[in-house]
């Protein structure tokens, strides 16, 4: 075997382990969904179903209001996605290709927000949310992430690489500045529009603690919420959990096939000043 040809298997080796360490545990849990709970608690485990049963979903939807949930998740997260991709977009041209007084300052404490882990703020967020009247609604737990730190950043990077010709042609031609961000810089940014997209998606989705604090009824529940109540303080319904976590992942999964390219492309792009 040549050279060249050790170093090719050595390679598709290490991605063929790294593959199995990613995608193991998922494949793991969407097998587990389909074994019965006696199977999920024998010892030792096993890998493949010895019993196939869908019975871990229907027992899932009749104990727990999936349904709602899935909503509550779906609704919250796209409203995010939007919100984040308008504004996250506009305040990076802003930073990027605006100048205006206290411009680094301002842009230095985005910077600073990304070093505050989100558990710093989170109880001075919510007495601003109890006291605007917005515990156990919508709007309390969407409001704090509207804008992201992380989304102004990336849009602000990327929009600092299009051609300032491209913006000042326009402003000669007597464009102004809403035209030029919607006609000129929004169709430019596809591929980080995709990343921040996803990103936004994936973290609302899988949001647990700021749903839980905020929502206090079943009917504002969202999907890692409602699976919670399946973990009881004296017995832990492992089938039910795996059963949803595979109705949480599904749609990440499908969003991220859909997506990659642009993903992929968004965090090529992205370059770092």
């Amino acid at each position: 075997m040549s050279r060249t040809r050790r170093q090719h298997a050595v390679v598709h080796l290490g991605l063929a382990v790294g593959l199995a360490l990613v995608a193991g545990p998922f494949l793991w849990t969407a097998l587990s969904s389909l074994k019965p709970e006696r199977e999920i608690r024998r010892d030792p485990p096993t890998f493949w179903p010895e019993t196939w049963t869908l019975g871990n979903f229907v027992e899932l939807f009749e104990r727990v209001s999936i349904g709602t949930a899935f909503a509550n998740s779906m609704l919250i997260a796209l409203v995010l996605v939007a919100t984040n991709l308008l504004f996250c977009s506009m305040v990076g041209y802003a930073f990027a290709k605006l100048s205006f007084r206290g411009k680094n300052v301002a842009f230095g404490l985005v910077l600073v927000q990304l070093a505050i882990p989100a558990i710093v703020v989170m109880m001075p967020q919510f007495v601003l949310i109890a006291k605007l009247g917005m515990v156990n609604t919508f709007i309390g737990i969407i409001l704090p992430t509207v804008v992201t730190p992380l989304g102004v950043f990336m849009m602000r990077q990327f929009i600092s690489d299009l051609p300032d010709e491209l913006i000042d042609a326009a402003r000669v031609d007597g464009a102004r500045e809403f035209r030029i961000f919607f006609t000129i810089i929004l169709p430019l940014c596809g591929p980080p529009l995709a990343t921040l997209g996803l990103i936004t998606f994936l973290g609302s989705w899988n949001n647990f603690l700021w749903p839980a604090v905020v929502a206090q009824s079943e009917s504002v529940y969202t999907l890692p919420v409602a699976l919670n109540i399946l973990n009881g303080h004296e017995t832990t319904h492992y089938n039910l959990l795996v059963a949803g976590s595979v109705v949480v992942i599904a749609p990440i999964l499908l969003l991220f096939v859909f997506l990659q390219r642009f993903f992929i492309q968004g965090i090529a792009t992205t370059g770092l000043k």
